[in-house]
C-alpha cells in the first residue's frame, strides 16, 4: 500500500484536484506540499494535531513538507467561517507566537537540512507594493466567483469589510509564492479553506501556464480532524505548561465512543491492521481503545515518560490502582481551613471544580461529587486536615473534572 492508499484508509482524504497527479507525486516522494498555521496563540493546539501528524507521514514516505507560519496574514486575521474577526496583534506578539510554533512543530517534523523548510508569509507579505499587487494579482480573480465561495456566503449575512475579502487573495498568493520560490507543487488545508485553496492553484495556471498546473494539486483534509480539536471548555494545547500532559491524556481517553476509531486511524501511527481489528470492539473493550489512543498521542506529543505517567495517574483516577503522584493537584494551607475544618462547597472551589457556590451546592445535591470514590450528598460535609492523610484525597465533579487535593 502507498502512503496515498494509507491516507485513503486512514480517512484523512475528502477531496483532491488530480488524484493520478497526487498519487504519482506522493507515493514516489517527490511532493513539496505545504500546510498554513495562523500564530493566534503561543502554543499550537489539538485542532492542529491531524495537520502536524499528516506532515509527519508524508515526510517518512519521502516527502517535503513546508510549514507556513502566517505572520503576514496574522497582521489581519483569518475571518473564513467564523462570525468575528480575530484580534489584530502587534508585530512582536506574531513574531513570538511563530517561535514557539516551530518549537512544537520540531517534536513532528524533521527540519534538518533538506528534510523540511519553515517559511513565514511575512516574508513577501509586509513589503508588497499595493498599486503593484493589484496589477500583477488582481485581473486573476472576479469577483462573482469569490461570492459563490462559502466562507463568503456566510459573512454577506452579516457584512463582508475589504479586509477580510482580501484574504483569498492573500492566501493564493501564499502558494504563487512558494511554488515560484521553494518548489512547492501541493497544498493541504479543511474544509473551510477549500475555495481559497483552489483560488491559489488558478492563480499559478493562469500565470505560469496550463504546463505549471500539473504541479498545483490541492487536497483536502478531512473535517473530523477539526472537530476533534474543539472543546466546550476550550483549547487543549500542546504546550505542557498550558495543558498538562496528564490532562492531555484525559482529554484523549475521553472521546466518545463513535470517535475513538477515527481519532486512531487518523491522529496515531498504529499500522491500519490493528486498528481494523478494533471495529467490532464494544464495551469494555472502547474503552483499552481509549486508553492506547491516549497512549499514543500523549507520547507523540510529550514523550514516552510522561505517557506512561498519565497512564499510571489516570488508572488510579478510574480503576483504583495507578500512581496519583502526576494528577493535577491543587494544595490547602492552614488559612483555607476554619477551626481545622472545612466545608464540602469550599473544597469543590478551592480545587477550582465549580464557579461558585450556588454551583458546588447543585453538585452535591445532583450527586455529581465524589471522595475518594465515594459519593458526596450532603451540602454540610465538612473534612479535617487529618482526612486528607499524607496522600491527598482525589475530588470529582461529575465524570470529567478532578482534582487530588493535599494539606501543605
Amino acid at each position: 500500500m502507498g502512503i496515498y492508499e494509507e491516507l485513503n484508509e486512514r480517512g484523512l482524504i475528502a477531496q483532491v484536484t488530480d488524484e493520478k497527479e497526487i498519487k504519482e507525486l506522493v507515493n514516489n516522494g517527490k511532493a513539496v506540499f505545504y500546510i498554513g498555521f495562523d500564530p493566534t496563540a503561543d502554543s499550537l493546539h489539538v485542532g492542529h494535531f491531524m495537520a502536524l501528524c499528516l506532515m509527519k507521514r508524508l515526510q517518512m514516505a519521502g516527502n517535503k513538507p513546508i510549514a507556513l507560519l502566517g505572520g503576514g496574514t496574522g497582521m489581519i486575521g483569518d475571518p473564513s467561517g467564523r462570525s468575528d474577526m480575530r484580534q489584530m496583534m502587534t508585530v512582536e506578539t506574531i513574531q513570538h507566537n511563530c517561535d514557539r510554533f516551530k518549537e512544537q512543530m520540531s517534536r513532528f517534523i524533521d527540519f534538518s537540512e533538506g528534510k523540511a523548510q519553515l517559511v513565514n508569509n511575512a516574508e513577501w507579505l509586509t513589503n508588497l507594493n499595493y498599486i503593484e499587487f493589484l496589477r500583477d494579482i488582481g485581473p486573476h480573480f472576479s469577483v462573482n466567483r469569490m461570492l459563490t465561495a462559502e466562507c463568503y456566503k456566510q459573512r454577506m449575512e452579516k457584512g463582508l469589510s475589504f479586509l477580510e475579502f482580501n484574504y483569498m487573495i492573500m492566501q493564493s498568493f501564499d502558494f504563487y509564492q512558494l511554488f515560484q520560490n521553494y518548489g512547492c507543487n501541493m497544498q493541504f488545508g479543511g474544509d473551510d479553506q477549500w475555495s481559497n485553496m483552489l483560488g491559489g492553484t488558478e492563480l499559478i495556471r493562469r500565470k505560469m501556464g496550463k504546463d505549471a498546473y500539473a504541479m498545483t494539486i490541492t487536497l483536502l483534509l478531512n473535517s473530523e480532524g477539526k472537530k476533534m480539536g474543539k472543546t466546550q471548555s476550550g483549547a487543549v494545547w500542546l504546550d505542557p505548561d498550558k495543558t498538562s500532559p496528564f490532562d492531555f491524556y484525559q482529554y484523549w481517553r475521553n472521546v466518545s465512543d463513535a470517535d475513538v476509531l477515527k481519532c486512531l486511524r487518523m491522529l496515531t501511527f498504529l499500522p491500519i491492521e490493528q486498528i481494523d481489528e478494533m471495529d467490532h470492539w464494544e464495551g469494555s473493550q472502547l474503552n483499552q481503545a481509549k486508553e492506547i489512543l491516549a497512549y499514543e498521542l500523549t507520547g507523540l506529543v510529550h514523550g514516552e515518560d510522561e505517557a506512561k505517567k498519565a497512564e499510571s495517574g489516570s488508572k488510579a483516577l478510574f480503576a483504583g490502582g495507578g500512581d496519583s503522584e502526576h494528577m493535577p493537584t491543587e494544595e490547602l494551607s492552614d488559612e483555607d481551613f476554619n477551626e481545622n475544618s472545612i466545608d464540602i462547597i469550599t473544597l469543590l472551589q478551592k480545587a477550582g471544580l465549580v464557579a461558585s457556590r450556588s454551583d458546588g451546592r447543585r453538585a452535591v445535591e445532583q450527586g455529581g461529587v465524589t471522595l475518594d470514590g465515594e459519593k458526596v450528598v450532603d451540602i454540610r460535609y465538612t473534612l479535617t486536615r487529618d482526612d486528607f492523610g499524607e496522600e491527598g484525597i482525589i475530588v470529582r465533579k461529575g465524570k470529567k473534572k478532578y482534582k487530588k487535593v493535599c494539606v501543605r
